[in-house]
């Protein structure tokens, strides 16, 4: 159930979305699109977006340069989560990954296997914060990217989301690092 505060201030967050695959570019990366454009209609800000190919060490490399960059908060990935060869992109994820968020892997699987059953054990959703920034990855495809987002990270990163939300706890992630 997603409760928002009518009442309280809505604070956009600045947001970079990478796809991660050998064979998409602008042209036809429809997943990241459907992100981008979600993102952007729920008032948040697009600060960057990329296309990497499935390479541990390019998207360890992406996501520390974005985790380091004072202009994103979040980073959404969306591709390379399943369980063949190239994909990688749980891998890289815990290359630089300080806290998991394991709720938001079982959460999403649990939202998924209404829609393809058990075929969402395949899924290596994952969610985690490195400095600061919260890391989510997705699975590839444009109906993960749309219940990956439309039910979840819509409304955990709405600071108006009651009774809690991951957006109100952003200015206290990096108390550790003090």
């Amino acid at each position: 159930m997603s409760r928002i505060d009518e009442s309280a201030v809505f604070l956009p967050v600045r947001i970079a979305v990478a796809t991660i695959s050998d064979t998409r570019d602008a042209s036809n990366d429809t997943s990241g699109d459907t992100l981008a454009a979600r993102v952007e209609a729920a008032g948040h800000i697009l600060a960057a977006r990329a296309i990497i190919r499935d390479d541990v060490g390019a998207i360890e490399a992406q996501l520390r340069a974005w985790i380091a960059a004072p202009d994103v908060d979040v980073v959404i990935t969306t591709g390379g989560t399943g369980i063949t060869g190239r994909d990688v992109t749980p891998e890289a994820y815990k290359r630089v990954m300080e806290k998991e968020i394991e709720g938001f892997g079982e959460l999403f699987r649990w939202i998924s296997f209404s829609k393809i059953g058990t075929s969402t054990m395949q899924s290596r959703a994952l969610g985690g914060v490195a400095d600061g920034t919260y890391l989510f990855a997705l699975p590839g495809s444009t109906g993960a990217v749309k219940d990956g987002w439309d039910e979840i990270l819509k409304y955990q990163l709405d600071s108006r989301h009651r009774p809690c939300n991951l957006a109100e706890l952003m200015p206290r992630l990096r108390e550790h690092l003090k």
